[in-house]
């Protein structure tokens, strides 16, 4: 069983790189049981991978969903966009729900899942009279990656969790703003900021959370119910769906 986590595009000592923190991978693989292979932000040819994959994880990351994709006006955080990873992820995150092959996407991933449907977002929710400060901080990452405030918490994902309110970490500089096409919101932070969304029309099983349980999943339980319900999924797509027959060479 394998699940895909594209990957972002970085530039180091002047050399381009394709990467994304260690922690994805090691949380497909020990929390929903599943080999986790990076995808490259190539754009459109990766979708060619989906054929392959029992799974798809969209990961967090520093930079931000450019505007141009949602209409959302000029850049207000133009030092932080990756282009390659926005073509690449949202063609990804639409075929692969058509396919109903399983989708759990986290932070920036919950932000491209939304765009990718057609939803916009706040390019930055600080700045909003009405909403906290949700980036993460100074401090060492264990500090930063702490748990931050409550979330009220309903539907799919209540089921998942079992509980209506759990604490989460928060550092993120984005937010959803209008929902995209076909999702819920199933988690909401104390000053309304979308923490969490479902799609109940989706042919297969899909989350996307604004948090990051990916850090110390496997001593959160809340964490632990949630990749492995997504592992569960992508068992049972494997289990299910009809490979395609691949020709000899």
């Amino acid at each position: 069983m394998i699940v895909g986590v594209p990957a972002c595009a970085k530039t180091l000592a002047d050399m381009p790189f394709h990467q994304t923190p260690a922690r994805y991978a090691q949380a497909v693989l020990g929390g929903a049981g599943a080999l986790p292979v990076l995808i490259p932000p190539l754009g459109d040819p990766m979708l060619g991978l989906l054929d392959d994959l029992s799974g798809l994880l969209i990961p967090g990351s520093p930079s931000n969903v450019h505007p141009s994709l949602y209409d959302g006006g000029d850049s207000e955080t133009p030092d932080f966009h990756d282009l390659e990873r926005d073509h690449t992820t949202l063609p990804l995150i639409r075929t692969a729900i058509a396919r109903g092959i399983p989708v759990l996407a986290i932070c920036r991933g919950i932000q491209e899942l939304n765009v990718a449907l057609g939803g916009s977002l706040h390019q930055r929710v600080h700045t909003l009279s009405d909403r906290l400060d949700h980036r993460g901080g100074p401090g060492p990452h264990e500090t930063r990656y702490g748990p931050k405030h409550p979330i009220e918490v309903t539907g799919s994902l209540a089921r998942i969790v079992g509980a209506d309110s759990i604490t989460v970490n928060s550092l993120h500089g984005q937010a959803i703003d209008r929902l995209g096409n076909g999702l819920v919101a199933e988690a909401h932070a104390p000053d309304g900021t979308i923490e969490a969304v479902a799609m109940p029309s989706a042919p297969g099983w899909l989350l996307g959370v604004q948090w990051h349980p990916e850090w110390g999943f496997a001593t959160n339980p809340h964490s632990v119910a949630i990749f492995a319900a997504f592992g569960d999924a992508c068992r049972e797509w494997k289990r299910t769906r009809a490979w395609p027959t691949r020709r000899s060479a």
